[in-house]
């Protein structure tokens, strides 16, 4: 008869303990050790597979030359939302599987509804739901418009009878809405766990690897931000997309963080509209949208997400404080990357920010995590404290070192090249940056320093005057 026995699993590794700690040894998470009560398998001399009696799903084959070996005919599948092609790398790939993950109400069920609906006119596609009923499905899908002739769904919890149906079925796509809702009997532990969201994961990928089928799961996000459940999932799974945005704002941005088919950099934006989400063709215009003119503290930068160049807004508000320790936030940008910026600008050319409080947002609910938005983030703050507003027609990117100086970035003509395609037309870039060629009516302003853009708002300020 097997033991019943009980282990506390970090929910972050997946590390196992015989007792509850409050840091883990592995990860060194805080507070990430959940209980967990399995049946102890018992000992005989056979393996795993031989003491269970069961037969690996996935089949043997023996080793193959790689020079021998041949690709399809076809791999990928275009989901028809031409935003979600450009962060899958262009478009599902057979036999993957992909997490998708965000905050409640991000609009995960609606992009995926919106998913059937491109493909499942072509391709067969199972939606399987453990959260919502077939009426709500459906009133989801008519609202969207939704109507594809091979598109099933399922409403079902076991893992086991999922998979059940996957085989009759044979679908090209399924959909699992969400994995912290299905289990599997061969686990004790209540549905939501650490073991049970590995095991039903684990029997998932092994079925889309021998079938050939895109598997999309979709996972909860925790109050951290993190994905709930273990940390290991993110590696069990082909690719992870992030779905990101305020639920009180229109804009989402989906973000690969992982992507065995293609690359980790790109976004894709889209606009919650009535009609369910609406992709944005133009991102930069739309992060531009309501920008003051003639106003201090805000500044253009223009960053590069994956091949796209992006026009994107940092704003700061630097003010006096009576208080002795000064108040710092940043939405967007690396709260330690604000603060070494301020620590040079204050070493480098004296300006006093140990007084003020300072507060550093970009719009649109990007997160710039790049270093090329130094330059456009410090004379942001240059502008707020001497309140000396940047010219509209100004932008600027460039990496600022600890000795105040400033280092080219990457791709600099194609930022160069989108600025002007937005209507800016005096761009302040490191001076070594490598320019092939410069459109007519841009103006080169080159940054050597830190005092350089110091100097670039004292000539603006006097022009004005």
């Amino acid at each position: 008869m097997k033991a019943s026995k009980s282990v506390y699993v970090c929910s972050e590794c997946d590390y196992q303990s015989s007792k509850w700690l409050g840091k883990c040894p592995s990860c060194g998470a805080w507070n990430t050790f959940v209980e967990e009560t399995y049946q102890a398998p018992a000992r005989t001399g056979l393996s795993k597979s031989s003491a269970s009696g069961t037969k690996l799903a996935r089949d043997h084959e023996p080793a193959q030359k790689f020079a021998d070996f041949t690709m399809p005919d076809y791999l990928r599948h275009s989901t028809g939302i031409g935003e979600l092609d450009r962060v899958l790398g262009g478009g599902l790939v057979e036999g993957s599987v992909i997490l998708l993950a965000g905050e409640p109400g991000i609009g995960k069920s609606t992009l995926l509804m919106q998913l059937c609906g491109q493909i499942g006119n072509s391709c067969k596609v199972l939606y399987v739901s453990g959260e919502e009923s077939k009426v709500q499905l459906k009133m989801r899908a008519d609202r969207l418009g939704v109507d594809a002739e091979f598109v099933y769904v399922l409403t079902e919890t076991d893992i086991s009878e999922i998979l059940t149906q996957f085989d009759k079925l044979k679908p090209d796509i399924m959909i699992v809405d969400s994995i912290q809702t299905m289990y599997t009997e061969a686990s004790s532990s209540m549905t939501g766990s650490v073991t049970q969201v590995r095991e039903c994961a684990s029997m998932l990928i092994d079925r889309a690897k021998n079938n050939g089928a895109s598997v999309v799961i979709v996972g909860h996000v925790n109050k951290e931000g993190g994905i709930a459940g273990p940390k290991v999932l993110e590696h069990m799974v082909d690719a992870v997309l992030y779905f990101e945005g305020d639920r009180r704002q229109p804009h989402r941005i989906i973000r690969a963080i992982k992507n065995r088919f293609g690359s980790t950099n790109e976004i894709g934006v889209f606009e919650m509209c009535e009609d369910g989400l609406e992709e944005v063709a133009n991102p930069s215009a739309m992060l531009l949208e309501g920008r003051p003119t003639g106003v201090s503290g805000s500044c253009a930068v223009c960053i590069m997400e994956g091949s796209r160049p992006l026009i994107a807004e940092i704003q700061a508000l630097v003010t006096p404080t009576v208080f002795p320790a000064p108040r710092r936030t940043s939405n967007g940008i690396d709260y330690n990357r604000m603060c070494l910026l301020l620590a040079v600008l204050e070493k480098r050319l004296g300006l006093k920010f140990s007084t003020c409080d300072v507060y550093l947002n970009v719009i649109g609910g990007l997160r710039l995590d790049e270093p090329a938005i130094d330059a456009a983030a410090c004379l942001a703050l240059i502008s707020s404290l001497r309140d000396i507003p940047v010219p509209d027609n100004v932008i600027a990117f460039g990496e600022v070192g600890l000795s105040g100086e400033f280092r080219q970035v990457a791709s600099a003509e194609q930022r160069l090249n989108e600025a002007y395609r937005l209507g800016f037309t005096k761009i302040a870039l490191p001076k070594r940056s490598h320019l092939k060629a410069i459109p007519d009516g841009v103006e080169i302003v080159p940054l050597v320093g830190i005092y350089d853009a110091l100097k670039l708002l004292a000539a603006e300020n006097k022009e004005k005057k």
